[in-house]
C-alpha cells in the first residue's frame, strides 16, 4: 500500500506557493514537459546546481567513492556533497530515497 505523507501547509504565502509549484510539477507526467518547464522556471545555473546534486546523490548511493573523490569527479564542493549525503541518509523527507527507487530501472534520457 502506498503511503502518502501529508504536506504541512502553513498560512505563509511562500509555503502555499511552494505547494502550488510542487503540485504543478507533479501534474506534468511527461519528462520532456518537466524539462521544458524547469528550463523556463530556472536559470541555467540553478538547473546545473540541481543536476549536480542529483549526480552526487546517485554517486553517494552507490557507496563506491569517498566524498573527496566525488568532489574531484563532479567539481561539486564538499559542503554540497555533505548536505546531499545528510538528506540522503538522515533527514526525514526521504525525497532522494524515493526518487532513487522510482528511477532505479529507468534509463530514459531527454535530448
Amino acid at each position: 500500500m502506498k503511503k502518502h505523507r501529508h504536506i504541512n501547509i502553513q498560512e505563509d504565502n511562500t509555503q502555499q506557493d511552494i505547494q502550488a509549484l510542487v503540485a504543478t510539477i507533479a501534474k506534468l507526467k511527461d519528462a520532456l514537459l518537466v524539462y521544458d518547464f524547469l528550463k523556463d522556471l530556472c536559470t541555467p545555473q540553478e538547473l546545473k546546481a540541481m543536476a549536480d546534486r542529483w549526480k552526487v546523490c546517485k554517486l553517494l548511493n552507490k557507496e563506491e567513492l569517498s566524498y573527496r573523490e566525488i568532489s574531484e569527479q563532479t567539481n561539486v564542493s564538499l559542503a554540497t556533497i555533505v548536505r546531499v549525503a545528510r538528506f540522503l541518509h538522515n533527514e526525514p523527507n526521504r525525497g532522494y530515497q524515493a526518487a532513487l527507487k522510482k528511477v532505479k530501472n529507468s534509463k530514459k534520457i531527454i535530448k
